[in-house]
């Protein structure tokens, strides 16, 4: 049999699909709860983007003091300085954060999906050009529409981003297992 990944053994991923379909359900069950309580989902994404900040900063804030010359030090300990003061704020107001990373989410579709528009629009003579044309003008929209609606979305948008993903990944899981149960 071909390796799949890593160099395991189809027959050795076969044997494992009941682990896949485990892991998809669960996942499809979280993203079940995210979606029935859209701002609990919301905050604990913030608490957990929190978290990251706060590790992030400490690091920086180690690393800091690890490199010579005082105009690099000050640089990577008012990076981590910014981090750690981003992951505590996060920790303090949830919802103002929120607010911002919900601002910054919809800053970065419209950009994102601009950017995919003059792409697609650069590929006109190729095939399926109109499909990346119309990617990039549906995440501008997606992005417009949240910031018409921001702050008082932020209550609600990254909570459903993260239910959302978590269903999409549940699903695939349990697809992925089912379908190498052989």
């Amino acid at each position: 049999m071909t390796d799949v990944f890593d160099g395991m053994p189809t027959s050795q991923l076969q044997s494992k699909w009941l682990w896949f379909v485990g892991l998809g359900v669960l996942l499809f069950v979280c993203g079940l709860i995210a979606l029935g309580n859209l701002m609990l989902a919301t905050v604990v994404s913030v608490y957990y983007i929190g978290m990251l900040m706060l590790f992030g900063g400490v690091i920086y804030l180690v690393h800091a003091f690890q490199v010579r010359g005082w105009d690099h030090v000050l640089f990577w300990a008012l990076s981590g300085l910014l981090y750690v003061l981003a992951g505590i704020s996060a920790f303090v107001n949830p919802i103002l954060t929120s607010a911002a990373l919900t601002l910054f989410l919809s800053l970065a579709l419209v950009i994102a999906g601009v950017f995919r528009t003059w792409v697609g629009r650069k590929m006109k003579p190729a095939k399926g050009w109109g499909w990346i044309v119309a990617s990039g003008v549906v995440t501008a929209l997606a992005g417009f529409v949240i910031a018409l609606g921001w702050p008082v979305n932020s209550l609600w948008v990254l909570g459903l981003f993260l239910a959302a993903d978590l269903i999409i990944q549940g699903s695939t899981m349990i697809a992925f297992g089912l379908g190498i149960r052989g």
